[in-house]
């Protein structure tokens, strides 16, 4: 038939050129030195498997916009005096309803657990290569994972960060399977996070109308899972991304950033920047609180540029379910839906969720949409 071998030469052509780029991730991903690597061998251009498209929202800053800047909820007094308490979870109410993500200052965790989690996670990265390619790894079983892009094999394009994970709770690692370069540290902070993830989902509740205890009796704050993030500085930031667009596959996150920034939220089709406050956490609702609030607090899509300055440090918290291996069913809170406003998604286990959210990647589609109804 004529034209068919235009059409076999073209599907010839695509096996090609996806044959050549297994082989160049396979080729990265087997020096087990990540990001950081391509660095160090001192390159100026950035390979291709790290281009990406432009995105189609306007790249916007919001540093001459007052009206675009993600609230910092000072937790000072929370404890303390009722009437301070009720204006606290007014705000966080407004900032989850419209932003998905706010700050907090006076948090209780002390500047001085912060600066050392940072510290340790530059040390993690920074050590010598070869004792940090012991953990190098895409075996999620193992206690703490290493590596370069979890979803390696599956993105569309690599983003230019490394990163390091691990469970915390309910389940902590047997401190000698944590890196020597953060050990300490790294389970000190968590235990710090959690008290603070408690005080968090109660306030949440509270903005829902819901008694205090409530979404810790859904076992919202059961577990938490690390990511420790390395963004080295890049030669060619415009044609990349430290991390792509993406909504996160939790209930709740509580993130600590350096002072580079670079962290973006996409609201009313505009990227605003989210830039660092001096002893503050960034919090954002995840996809799992967004489903069982039936759309009342929202998990909004955000996303990490690439720099020049680096290394950028991160250290993101999850609080997810702590039965993994369990039947239990997440879907909306029965208080929170209504004749007028019935559930807009079905009952998931949080395994089944997790499940389709790594299988799916950070390909910039929700992944919430797979569990409306």
């Amino acid at each position: 038939m004529e034209g068919s071998a235009t059409i076999g030469d073209e599907i010839e052509g695509t096996v090609k050129v996806n044959s050549d780029r297994l082989r160049e991730l396979q080729a990265f991903d087997e020096t087990k030195a990540g990001v950081k690597g391509l660095i160090d061998e001192g390159i100026t251009k950035i390979p291709s498997l790290f281009h990406h498209p432009p995105d189609k929202f306007v790249k916007a800053s919001n540093s001459d916009k007052t009206e675009h800047v993600i609230p910092v909820i000072d937790l000072a007094n929370v404890g303390k005096d009722p009437s301070e308490r009720e204006e606290v979870i007014s705000k966080i109410r407004e900032a989850c309803e419209t932003w998905g993500f706010f700050q907090v200052a006076n948090h209780g965790i002390h500047v001085s657990v912060l600066e050392e989690m940072k510290e340790g996670v530059r040390r993690f990265y920074e050590q010598d290569a070869e004792v940090k390619k012991e953990l190098y790894s895409r075996d999620q079983k193992r206690p703490v994972v290493y590596n370069s892009n979890y979803d390696l094999y599956s993105s569309p394009a690599l983003s230019w960060r490394d990163t390091f994970v691990c469970d915390l709770a309910p389940n902590p690692p047997k401190p000698e399977d944590l890196p020597v370069a953060c050990r300490d540290i790294l389970l000190e902070y968590g235990t710090n996070v959690m008290r603070l993830g408690i005080v968090l989902f109660e306030l949440l509740s509270e903005a829902l109308g819901l008694h205090p205890n409530h979404l810790k009796d859904m076992s919202c704050t059961e577990g938490l899972f690390s990511l420790c993030h390395y963004y080295p500085a890049c030669p060619e930031p415009d044609l990349t991304m430290g991390t792509t667009k993406h909504s996160d596959g939790s209930f709740l996150t509580v993130l600590l950033q350096d002072h580079i920034g670079g962290l973006q939220v996409l609201y009313q089709d505009n990227w605003v920047d989210i830039p660092p406050v001096p002893g503050a956490l960034v919090v954002n609702i995840g996809d799992l609180l967004q489903l069982i609030t039936n759309d009342r607090l929202k998990s909004v899509e955000h996303r990490v540029l690439a720099n020049r300055i680096g290394p950028r440090i991160s250290v993101a918290m999850f609080f997810r379910s702590g039965l993994q291996s369990s039947t239990k069913l997440y879907g909306p809170i029965k208080e929170l839906s209504s004749e007028n406003n019935p559930p807009k998604y079905r009952e998931t286990t949080f395994d089944d969720y997790m499940a389709y959210f790594d299988a799916k990647g950070l390909d910039g589609i929700s992944k919430l949409l797979h569990f409306r109804l």
